[in-house]
């Protein structure tokens, strides 16, 4: 009888070794390799006994096995109906709905709103169809607490027969419940919570996450249950567990914010039924999450009075155009280094930026401190915000204000020049419904039909002339 072997796993990235190392060789991560027990499969005993030449001998003699491969205009047309989760941001970014058999993983910090979410997506459901709520980390008391305040609005005569709670953490007795009830939809909060007895490692280890989460996945797609599954994170912000994780849902959101602010966003960044890099956008109220109406108010500061370095922009998030309010701050620096600092944009487009400001304009912004932000705290990753980025840092250089009715669209390239832009009639439609009345875009993108003045340009150096032509000089300067 073979003898059973143990190997060093890490927490972070599922990495094997066969002895302990300190440090991670694939995350290089510190102290994350933890000791797990591996009983050998039979095939394996096998293999260890056998010689080579016998195990090859072994081999031949096995009968070919049947293909199971068909055509693919042998397979049925099978048109699914989504399910509504009873909230139109979430089905925004789930690509229209729940699709049945699916599993969807949210992350997000600690008090950022998840199991609210999910109460509230499992309140809304059990009206029309029975739910499965398995809440890992909480008593059924303290989520009926919890359901209470948040169905507090609701008519008393409404009685939630088709909710059914289940506080559990053992996976066999999740999945005979799972069989049993065999609800359309089931919440799993969180994964990192659930054991299984047949692994010897501890709850939310590597082993268990993955087991726990391809057996759960397995009963959903036999039994076509909707799994809503809570995943925690890292302090890096990705979701915790190996990365398997990730590959084995269908769906992957994360739900950020400051969780001491109002609004919560909620991003997709894997969607095999959608677009990816959809954004749902809520407000946390006392009596849990509302959707946000118009987002692209929430982002926008006031446009009644002018300040120096302030410029909008339309971002767009997956399928969403939202406009957003940059700010720039240029001032002397009082060091040899300057700092530079940005809130919602990326670090090193920040520098990109200031480099082609003073190669190819000649700014001396070498010698001045530069901090950008966004209004609200969004996010801003793509190009397209380019140009309002270097508009606004220029107008903080001379302290000049833009006219508050311009737009400003493009992707900035090395020499200088405004590159073309993804979704521009999308923007430029999102712009006009909020009364801008201008927007400067890139050369040869104008043709777009739109109820906006548009100004095509070139070049960095003719877009910051066009939009500090007709600016007046600020109203705060000192």
């Amino acid at each position: 009888m073979a003898r059973s072997r143990s190997e060093y796993v890490c927490q972070n990235c599922g990495h094997r070794a066969p002895r302990y190392v300190g440090r991670c060789p694939a995350c290089e991560s510190w102290n994350s390799l933890v000791e797990e027990a591996i009983a050998p499969t039979a095939k394996t005993a096998i293999a260890t006994v056998l010689p080579s030449r016998q195990r090859r001998d072994r081999l031949a003699e096995a009968p070919p096995q049947a293909v199971a491969a068909q055509p693919l205009s042998a397979i049925a047309d099978v048109s699914q109906q989504r399910i509504a989760s009873g909230s139109g941001e979430f089905d925004r970014v789930l690509g229209g709905g729940l699709v049945p058999g699916s599993l969807v993983l949210i992350g997000g910090d600690p008090g950022i709103g998840k199991s609210t979410l999910l109460l509230q997506t499992a309140t809304a459901l059990s009206q029309q169809q029975p739910i499965l709520y398995v809440c890992a980390e909480e008593s059924g008391q303290q989520v009926k607490l919890r359901w209470q305040r948040i169905a507090a609005h609701r008519s008393p005569n409404q009685a939630d027969q088709q909710f059914y709670l289940l506080p559990e953490i053992d996976l066999d007795a999740i999945v005979a419940e799972l069989e049993t009830l065999r609800p359309p939809v089931a919440i799993i909060d969180s994964i990192q919570a659930l054991y299984s007895p047949a692994l010897g490692s501890a709850p939310g280890s590597v082993a268990q996450v993955r087991e726990c989460t391809a057996a759960l996945m397995r009963v959903a797609k036999q039994l076509t249950i909707t799994l809503l599954i809570v995943g925690h994170v890292t302090k890096d912000g990705a979701i915790a567990g190996p990365k398997v994780l990730e590959h084995l849902v269908d769906t992957v959101l994360y739900f950020e914010g400051d969780r001491f602010a109002s609004h919560r966003l909620l991003r997709s960044v894997k969607n095999r039924f959608g677009a990816s890099q959809e954004l749902g956008i809520f407000e946390m109220v006392d009596r849990g999450l509302e959707e946000v109406g118009n987002p692209s108010a929430l982002f926008l500061g006031s446009r009644d009075q002018a300040t120096s370095g302030t410029a909008t922009i339309v971002a767009c998030e997956g399928t969403r155009p939202l406009l957003v309010e940059l700010q720039a701050l240029v001032s002397p620096s009082s060091y040899s280094s300057p700092r530079r600092a940005g809130t919602g944009i990326e670090y090193n487009r920040l520098l990109q930026i200031l480099a082609v400001l003073e190669k190819r304009l000649g700014l001396p912004l070498s010698k001045f401190d530069a901090y950008v932000a966004s209004a609200g705290g969004l996010n801003v990753a793509e190009p397209a915000a380019d140009l309002g980025i270097a508009i606004a840092l220029v107008a903080s250089f001379r302290d000049r204000c833009l006219r508050p009715d311009t737009v400003l669209i493009g992707e900035i390239g090395l020499g200088g020049q405004v590159r073309p832009v993804s979704q521009v009639e999308l923007r430029l439609k999102e712009a006009a419904k909020l009364g801008f009345q201008r927007a400067l875009l890139p050369k040869g993108q104008e043709r777009c039909e739109s109820d906006l003045e548009l100004v095509p340009v070139s070049r960095l150096v003719d877009a910051i002339g066009l939009a500090l032509q007709e600016a007046p000089p600020s109203s705060d300067r000192s």
